[in-house]
């Protein structure tokens, strides 16, 4: 039996043990680059909006904030990937490790929530549009802002306390990163509470997704009505549910994988399972969006224009 609260504690990650030393020379090179896009794409969005005062409404500072979410969850897990790409062994702290899970895991289920709000930002500004600006005031924005970020916060703390006073009897843990269902996985005792509480988490979150598709209903009702909501759904609506689609898949692959997954699925297609919604929505909720907004695009070709001009 281990003793999980002492600080000199460290875990394995085995996530890379069978991989060949030119495979990880790859890795690292398209890894490198793929967490260089994701800064680009997510920091130049995020810089748009912060900048370009025409983009200071409800729909922008949610997608600033979705873009700022991406940053957060990949600064946890990429920077230890590339630094476990050059090493032989391949430990975290029992604290580092903890820490991990927090980060990744209020990332993704505060990405469930900047999507719900979105949706709701949708919903007022197509099926109320006479009352959109009195709902979508600029202390409302900012408060469910910030709830977006803090009930994560609160929900994961209470399963992180909760992990922490396990008792564990092992070290190993068969991923690239730490996992809260892994860490559960090394337990001595029993772990009902935990599940309870993850379920209950998990459900909770999914709901946003539930709650998203009734509010798609009543837009997609009030948009065949006239050409004007129909522009508007098109615009505005469709990348959020590619985006939606794009985090709902990943998330819930993820987490039924982490939970009923075979062992005897090669390592490579494991590895990638896991870190799936790590890499898609932090890489293409930003593109989607970027590519589908108009006041976005206009801006972005603008830009571009004034510095092919520059140039000249």
């Amino acid at each position: 039996m281990i003793n999980a609260t002492l600080l000199d504690f460290a875990f394995s990650l085995s996530g890379l043990n069978d991989m060949p030393t030119k495979h990880r020379v790859i890795l690292f090179s398209l890894t490198l680059l793929c967490y260089f896009v994701i800064f680009l794409v997510n920091g130049g969005l995020i810089l748009m909006i912060v900048l370009e005062e025409k983009l200071h409404e409800p729909m922008y500072i949610f997608l600033c904030n979705l873009c700022v979410n991406s940053l957060y969850g990949t600064v946890a897990f990429y920077p230890k990937f590339l630094y476990d790409l050059w090493s032989k062994s391949h430990v975290i702290s029992y604290t580092g490790c903890l820490l991990q899970v927090f980060l990744i895991y209020t990332y993704a289920i505060t990405d469930f929530s900047i999507l719900a709000l979105m949706a709701y930002d949708r919903y007022v500004a197509i099926c109320r549009p006479l009352e959109y600006h009195s709902v979508m005031t600029k202390n409302r924005v900012v408060l469910l802002v910030c709830f977006s970020r803090l009930v994560p916060v609160f929900w994961e703390s209470v399963h992180i306390t909760m992990t922490s006073k396990l008792q564990l009897c092992g070290s190993h843990i068969d991923k690239l990163y730490c996992e809260n269902w892994a860490i559960l996985k090394l337990s001595c005792s029993s772990i009902t509470a935990h599940n309870i509480v993850g379920y209950i988490i998990t459900f909770f979150y999914f709901g946003h997704d539930v709650f998203i598709v009734f509010s798609y209903v009543h837009m997609i009702k009030s948009a065949v009505k006239s050409r004007e909501d129909r522009r508007k759904f098109m615009q505005t609506c469709v990348p959020h549910l590619l985006c939606l689609l794009n985090v709902s898949v990943a998330m819930l692959f993820d987490v039924m994988y982490a939970r009923y997954g075979s062992v005897s699925v090669p390592q490579g297609v494991r590895n990638f399972m896991a870190i799936q919604f790590l890499l898609l929505p932090p890489l293409l909720n930003p593109i989607i969006y970027g590519l589908k907004l108009t006041q976005i695009r206009t801006r972005l070709f603008s830009l571009c224009s004034n510095n092919k001009q520059g140039l000249g």
